[in-house]
């Protein structure tokens, strides 16, 4: 499956849409990594727990998307965003979408229909 946030792909040809496609996913906290963060902005730095959950999160989010345009008999999506909201306070929902369509090669040329 061929994801891009462009709307289109370079040397293929949008043959068929098949709509709007999401995933999300909703994460809370850790109080483990909350206190390690806690402690993290006193001295500076990357807070890795929250850089992992955040990539967790997109990962999971990417894989729901992909399934339901594969669903639809999408073989690429296109225009792909990601987005995040608090849902609650220690809770994130991490949400992406795109527009699932059928691609081909460019130089694929469909043999024209004859008429009997």
């Amino acid at each position: 499956m061929i994801v891009v946030n462009t709307e289109f792909i370079p040397g293929k040809r949008i043959v068929e849409i098949k709509g709007l496609v999401q995933g999300n996913t909703v994460r809370a906290k850790h109080v483990g990594k909350d206190i390690a963060a806690g402690l993290k902005n006193i001295v500076g730095g990357e807070l890795k727990g929250y850089t992992e959950l955040l990539v967790e999160s997109r990962r999971e989010a990417l894989s729901r998307m992909l399934a339901q345009a594969q669903e639809l008999g999408a073989n690429a999506v296109v225009n792909v965003r990601f987005a995040t909201s608090s849902i609650t306070s220690g809770a994130a929902e991490l949400y992406v979408y795109g527009t699932a369509v059928v691609v081909e090669d460019e130089d694929e040329v469909q043999a024209p229909e004859t008429q009997s």
